[in-house]
């Protein structure tokens, strides 16, 4: 067998590869891209047996994605995609001075595979549909995250000149307050408006129900007072709030679009109705789940393994006569957000989940504490629903709480 340690850069690839022994065969940078995947190929050739198979070759890298990854996955290769924090600590056994270079980073990786491999997951090889729906599925999530920041931008700024903004609206990533801070995004033009202009304003932003009632709300609250900004700063901060309304209106538009290619993409998956039996998932939330879990069948051994990788599954730390339960911080928050929301939604639509939650919260544990074991139980019910196949089943779910709710009808 040969190991081979790549320390990834955006433009190059430091290579080391070894033997069983671990005696060092090669060591070389290759320039990112089809030329240097072909020299990796050149040199694996060069010191694997005439009889050996690509499958004897390991490599160990830190990521799981990209056009690098994808080739030597295709070339047969088995790939472990280690975690940088994973790697860093390993590099501490080879050397506890603190030196880092790219080429010893490759040596590192390297080691770890011939010696440390049967405690790390080889990447999976997900389908293509799964692959289409990651895809789009952080590209959808990573433009809510950016709307989000751009409206806590706004938000911020506003109270430094605007408050009466901040008061007439819930949302400034909304429809409404979009709508009213482009036509009046300075304190003196929203004392200027009047009642039907705002009407006129919503309606073309899509409100069509309450128009004249949420109007004259709006105006009543821009017409009040409130504390003002130096003169000299408030045209600045108007040409501030219009660049930054045109970007969150764009971005809210093209957030729409890639939730419709999300759901789309999600629905030609076949485990796509198994997801959404799943109480509090609905198509976006499915999608994500399925994206950062993958769909293949031999990636979690059993449910246990579902849950640790999902990050819902709490960390004991125990020494001598302490022991302590804590969140577990080192996960894909991609999904940790997903499935955090997916048990927040179920409390309102599964019977069982809510007296799971309301019994962890009984017993003392605050709100996220108990979030965070649900999105756990879930997570396990999930996992069993794909290994059989079979859609979620209340009953089959939470059997004790469905006792207690049959118990009386007895």
């Amino acid at each position: 067998m040969l190991f081979v340690g790549d320390d990834w850069a955006e433009d190059h690839h430091d290579i080391e590869v070894v033997d069983e022994q671990g005696h060092q065969l090669v060591r070389r940078r290759l320039e990112e891209g089809a030329a240097g995947i072909a020299a990796l190929h050149a040199l694996i050739a060069d010191h694997l047996d005439d009889q050996g198979e690509p499958a004897e070759v390991v490599v160990g890298i830190e990521t799981d994605r990209g056009p690098w990854v994808q080739a030597l996955l295709a070339t047969g290769y088995t790939v472990y995609a280690i975690n940088p924090l994973q790697a860093s600590r390993y590099r501490e056994r080879h050397g506890v001075s603190g030196a880092k270079s790219d080429p010893g980073d490759a040596h590192v990786l390297a080691e770890l595979v011939r010696l440390d491999r049967d405690h790390h997951r080889p990447v999976a090889g997900d389908s293509a549909i799964a692959e289409h729906v990651k895809v789009v599925a952080r590209a959808h999530q990573s433009m809510v995250w950016s709307r989000q920041r751009q409206t806590n931008t706004l938000r911020s700024m506003l109270r430094e000149y605007y408050p009466a903004a901040l008061a007439a609206f819930d949302d400034l990533a909304g429809r409404d307050a979009l709508a009213v801070l482009a036509i009046a995004p300075t304190p003196a033009a929203g004392r200027r408006l009047r009642v039907a202009r705002v009407e006129k304003a919503l309606r073309a932003a899509g409100r069509q129900r309450h128009l004249t009632a949420t109007a004259q709300r709006i105006v009543e609250v821009l017409h009040g007072e409130q504390l003002e900004a130096h003169p000299g700063v408030v045209e600045a901060y108007a040409a501030s709030t219009r660049a930054l309304v045109a970007v969150i209106i764009e971005l809210a538009r093209q957030c729409e679009v890639l939730k419709g290619e999300v759901e789309a993409g999600f629905g030609r998956h076949p485990d796509a109705e198994l997801y959404l039996s799943q109480p509090g998932l609905g198509p976006v939330l499915a999608a994500r789940v399925l994206a950062e879990f993958g769909d293949d069948p031999a990636r979690y051994a059993d449910a246990r393994a579902r849950k640790n990788y999902s990050g819902m599954a709490p960390v004991t730390r125990a020494s001598g006569k302490a022991r302590v339960v804590l969140a577990r911080h080192a996960r894909n928050r991609r999904l940790a957000d997903a499935l955090y929301f997916q048990a927040f939604a179920a409390l309102s639509t599964s019977p069982g989940a809510r007296a799971y939650y309301d019994a962890h919260r009984a017993r003392g544990n605050t709100h996220h504490q108990a979030l965070r074991a649900l999105a756990n139980r879930l997570v396990g019910i999930l996992h069993g629903c794909l290994r059989h196949q079979q859609p979620y089943n209340e009953a089959t779910a939470w059997p004790a709480a469905t006792d207690k709710t049959n118990a009386p009808a007895a």
